[in-house]
Order: structure tokens, then sequence, then C-alpha cells
């Protein structure tokens, strides 16, 4: 098929030919089982992670109280992609989220490259998410004689039963997981707070602002670990843009999608910038480490060790959130892209369940070779998945900000109608958030321990897009030219 045909059958789709909003064949046969307090809770469950509960340990140690400007800062960014994201959502709900959005204003390629960065950061976030849970496991003595690559598989194939069972079990999952996790951040800084207000001794320190001024204060390490840890803050976000593939399963998205977009900016600051100013001046930033969460380490050392295991089980359950919403949403983004030919035929297939179990599939056995890093290199596994993830989210937040870019362009020539929720500040918003977020990933190459070598994979990942693309594009035009056949008949 040519070029000007698969021109044609997309201005076919567009709503100025046809007069209505394009529809994404990969959004028929889904349930719409999802409620406002799943989508709600799911929201909550992205804005807390692995990256708040494990990673803020290592990075707390790496750049002092600082960090809690660099989740500000990142948190910001990360309000202004899910913003975007919302307004999109309102003018066309969709399963396939930011990947069907990128083929209305991007083209097919456009599509192609979304879904496949963003089924690259899911499945190494899985990967980082199973690592975790190996992790936080092996926090308990009974279990520390056994190898991390069996607990991480055990992790995997539990959290993969259940996401096979149905949309509704997911969101009940995920609404008792967000309870938890937002019900034990809040008890913790409570406790805390606590004990900053009555200089309890925490493992023989007294809190307060000594911890800090007395340990080299806000940057005790300059300014560049601050800088470097940056695209691990945006990986701590990287859960946020759920709330648009959920909403296509949502019976009232023009009523969930914007209480559940804007309540996010008060959940980054209080539960991360909160969160680590609390631990700041409760430890100084010295004691924290990368193997263990910065809670626990802190909970651990007042002297009541039943909390340390409490709150562990809490970040176990983190974990599994994390992972079980990997499975759910790459499952959805892979099955539009197979309905337009850019994934392998088989993710596109869906149980009585109306779950896409194909891509829910494919994505696990990219975790089943994360169990065989866990088996190489346990120390490093998770740090080095962290980093090809962060390529993977960041490339997925430029795409969504340039589709949003395109479509208020459209919309001010008359093509498109914007909804009242609306990202403010466009075009300079997002041509920012773009800028930021590149800027993120050039800072990756003043790590020579993982960073650089991460950024090196960048060439080698375009290799393998372009290869791919060459391999799908004649199925993809060919669905192109069935769909225009479509639209002609009618």
């Amino acid at each position: 098929m040519s070029k000007d045909a698969v021109d044609t059958a997309q201005v076919a789709a567009h709503p100025q030919a046809t007069g209505t909003i394009p529809a994404d064949a990969g959004d028929a046969g889904y349930s719409k089982d999802l409620k406002a307090r799943h989508v709600n809770m799911i929201a909550i469950g992205g804005a807390i992670g692995t990256g708040l509960f494990l990673g803020a340990g290592g990075r707390l140690r790496d750049a002092g109280p600082a960090l809690a400007i660099a989740y500000l800062v990142c948190g910001v960014f990360a309000f202004f992609v899910v913003r975007a994201l919302g307004e999109l959502v309102l003018y066309r709900p969709s399963s396939g989220s930011f990947v069907s959005y990128a083929r209305e204003f991007l083209g097919e390629k456009g599509a192609y490259v979304a879904g496949w960065m963003y089924f690259l950061n899911w499945s190494t976030t899985g990967i980082a998410d199973i690592t975790a849970i190996a992790l936080y496991t092996h926090y308990w003595s009974m279990f520390t004689s056994i190898p991390q690559w069996v607990l991480a598989l055990i992790a995997l194939a539990v959290v993969l039963a259940v996401n096979l069972i149905s949309v509704k079990i997911f969101g009940e999952m995920e609404f008792w997981f967000a309870i938890v996790k937002v019900a034990t951040l809040v008890g913790f800084m409570l406790i805390g707070i606590f004990l900053l207000a009555t200089q309890h001794d925490v493992g023989g320190h007294t809190p307060g602002l000594s911890m800090i001024i007395d340990h080299g204060g806000v940057l005790p390490h300059g300014v560049l670990p601050v800088v470097l840890v940056m695209q691990g803050v945006i990986f701590a976000y990287a859960a946020l843009e759920l709330v648009g593939v959920a909403a296509g399963e949502t019976a009232e998205p023009e009523k969930v999608v914007p209480r559940a977009v804007n309540s996010i900016m008060w959940r980054v600051a209080l539960f991360y910038v909160g969160s680590v100013v609390l631990l700041a001046l409760l430890l100084p930033s010295s004691l924290y480490s990368g193997d263990q969460s910065p809670f626990v380490t802190v909970l651990s050392k007042i002297g009541v060790p039943a909390a340390g295991d409490v709150m562990n089980l809490v970040v176990l359950t983190a974990a599994m959130s994390s992972l079980n919403s990997g499975l759910y949403s790459t499952g959805r983004i892979l099955r539009s892209m197979a309905m337009a030919g850019s994934a392998p035929r088989f993710t596109r297939v869906m149980s009585r369940s109306q779950v896409p179990y194909g891509g829910i599939l494919l994505t696990c056995g990219i975790c089943v070779l994360g169990v065989g890093l866990n088996y190489l290199v346990p120390s490093q596994a998770f740090e080095i998945v962290l980093n090809v993830a962060s390529l993977g989210i960041i490339s997925t937040w430029v795409i969504i900000m340039i589709c949003h870019l395109i479509f208020v362009r459209r919309a001010r020539a008359g093509l498109v109608a914007r909804p009242h929720f609306r990202l403010p500040g466009s075009p300079v918003t997002e041509i920012a958030t773009i800028a930021f977020l590149l800027a993120c990933l050039g800072m990756m190459w003043n790590d020579p321990e993982v960073g650089r070598k991460t950024l090196l994979l960048v060439p080698v990942i375009a290799l393998l897009l372009v290869a791919g693309w060459f391999g799908v594009r004649r199925r993809v035009a060919q669905n192109a030219e069935q769909e225009l056949s479509g639209l002609t008949k009618e």
C-alpha cells in the first residue's frame, strides 16, 4: 500500500473529515467496571510506589536533605504531564491512552515509538519491582537463605495470576493497596512528627534541624549529586500516567479524571516532599541506605522492632501494587498497538473476562529475564533496570507533551474542541517540560557507573525500533487500508 493511501486513511479518521471524534479499535471489548474510587486510588497508588519506599533511601544518602527539592521540582513537571494527559483523556477517553493520541496526532510511527518505549519502561520497572520485593523479603531472617531470584519469580507468578482475573479485581486490589500505602505513610508521618516534637531519641540521635545543620547542611555533597538523582526521582513518579489508561475502563471519565489529576499535586507535596523532609530531620542522611527502606531504617531505631516489620510489609505491598499496575497498563497499550498492526498479533487477544492477557504475558516474559538479572547481579539489579526504565518514562512523557502541543494547535485552527479541563500556560508549559525531561536524560552522562552506560543504550534502542518498524510497517499499512475501506463502505 502506498504512503498516500495511508495518509488518506488517517485523514478519513480525522474528526474534521468524519465529523466525529476518532475511535481506537483497541478500545473495543473492554468492560467499564472501574469506578470513581478505583481511579482515584489508582492515581494515589501511582504517586506512591517503589521509588519512594525503596529508592528514597539511597537517594537521601547520596543527595542529602536537598532530595526534597528534587522531588518538588520533578513533581511539578510530572503534574504538568498528567494534566496534559487528563485534557486529552476528556477529549477522547481511550484504553490505548497516549499511544492512541500519538496515533491521531503523530501518525502510526509516533504511536509505534510511544508504545514500545512505554513497554520498555514498564517491563524494566517490573524487574525493579520484583527485585524490590526480593530485597524487602530478605529483611526477615527466615527468608535470607532463599536466593533473591527465587523470591522474585514467586512474586511475579502471584501478581500475574491476580492480574489475569478481571479489571474489577485489579481495581479492587489497587484500591486496597493504595489505602494501605496512604494509611501507613500518614501513620509514619504522625510518628515522625511526634518524635520530632518530643525530641525522642532515634538510634542515638536527637531529631531536629541539627540532623541537617551538623551533618553537612542541605547540600552535604554539593549540587551535582542532587542533579544526578533527578532521573531516579522522575522514575518515582512513573506510574502517574496510569490515570489515562484506567479512564478507558470507567463509565464517567469526565467526572472522575479531573478530580484524580488535580489531587496529584498536593499528594506529591505531602507524601514525597513532606516524607523526605521528615526523614532528614529524624536521622543524618548518611545513615540511610539503598538496600533498605528509609522508613524501615527509622522505625527500627526507635526501640520497637515490630514497627520495622510492619513497615517492611507495607513497602512489600507497594512493590506488588506497582508490578500489578505495570502488567495492567502494558496489556492495554499493547492491545491498542496490535489492533493497528504494530505489536504481535497475540497481544490483541482478550479473555472471557475482558482482560488482554496476550500483552500481559509478553510483559511477564521480559520480567522473567529480570529474574535472571537477579541471579547474575543481585546487588546491582535494581539500579540497572531503574536507569533503563527512566529512558522509557522520559520518552513517554515527552511524547505526551508533543501530542498535547499538536492538539492545542489543532484546537486553535478549529479542527478539534478543547475540553474545559485544560493544561495551563500552553505552549510554554509543554516546551518547558520537554526541555526539563531531556535535561534529566542528559544528566545521566555524569554518572559513569550506571547512567552513562544506560545512555549508550539509546542508539541500540533506536536501531531496534527502526528494525522493528520495517518489520511491521506492511501490516500497519494493511490495517490502515482495511480501516479506510470500512469507512468508505459506511
